[in-house]
């Protein structure tokens, strides 16, 4: 988890002991979902229907993706433009929880496959 920008020690082991093992989760949707990654809008025919179950999921991959964010925006490149790219659109904290939610598809991935993180299949 360490070779993940913005993520050190600390964070590594909470997002590992955290998540378990990822065979538990069919798709890096349901991982994301679980991470508190995943918006929990509900929308029929353009029209907002309700934001049920904003709270379920685990608190703590929340929190960790979310300072794994705020790190790997300060000091990953690509990362940073895929904040400003979304930070013109909407606010910061928008901007900030799109990051976390790459972050977490992507160690949905480095934890099913055991490899490296890439910046490139991540952010490219």
């Amino acid at each position: 988890m360490q070779t993940m920008t913005g993520i050190g020690p600390v964070l590594g082991l909470t997002i590992l002991l955290e998540t378990g093992t990822t065979s538990r989760f069919e798709t890096a949707g349901d991982y994301t979902s679980y991470c508190r990654c995943a918006q929990s809008l509900r929308e029929s025919n353009n029209k907002k229907k309700g934001e049920g179950n904003a709270k379920s999921g685990n608190k703590y991959l929340s929190w960790a993706f979310s300072q794994a964010a705020h790190m790997a925006v300060r000091y990953e490149p690509k990362v940073k433009a895929f904040y400003d790219r979304k930070y013109q659109k909407k606010n910061g904290i928008v901007a900030i929880r799109a990051v976390a939610h790459k972050l977490a598809r992507a160690a949905y991935y480095m934890l099913k496959n055991n490899e490296p993180f890439d910046v490139d299949k991540a952010f490219g």
